[in-house]
């Protein structure tokens, strides 16, 4: 459902504008390598094959593509729905970094760990806002 709802989401912002496409693939880019390495590693913990957890993996992903394909079927009939997925996209993007990242970040509590970590996020922001120039 997660990489269905990813591929939605980029092909919505996409429907918007090419830099906002650009700016959504990125950012789900981003945050979903992390997410399948941990996937993958879980799958190999589980017990699974290296052939089969990079199969499983692999499956899992094409429901991107399949919630893209149904967004963009769907904006012929649905000539809004990218204006409505974009607030989607953002909403989720922020609801990581409040429920998951920043929980995380709080139970640092050496200095530099923290600078490395507030430098990290600001890279962050500026790339995001380095992506709307283009």
């Amino acid at each position: 459902m997660h990489n269905f709802i990813d591929g939605a989401l980029i092909a919505g912002s996409f429907l918007v504008s090419v830099p906002v496409g650009i700016a959504t693939t990125v950012a789900v880019a981003l945050h979903e390598i992390p997410q399948e390495i941990g996937d993958f590693a879980i799958l190999l913990y589980s017990g699974y094959t290296k052939k089969r957890a990079l199969l499983l993996n692999f499956l899992t992903a094409l429901a991107a593509l399949l919630g893209a394909a149904i967004v963009i079927l769907s904006s012929n009939s649905l000539p809004l729905i990218g204006s409505y997925l974009l607030p989607l996209a953002a909403g989720n993007f922020v609801y990581i970094a409040g429920a998951d990242l920043i929980p995380e970040l709080h139970k640092e509590t050496r200095l530099k760990q923290a600078a490395i970590q507030l430098l990290c996020m600001i890279a962050g922001i500026l790339v995001m806002y380095g992506l709307t120039l283009v």
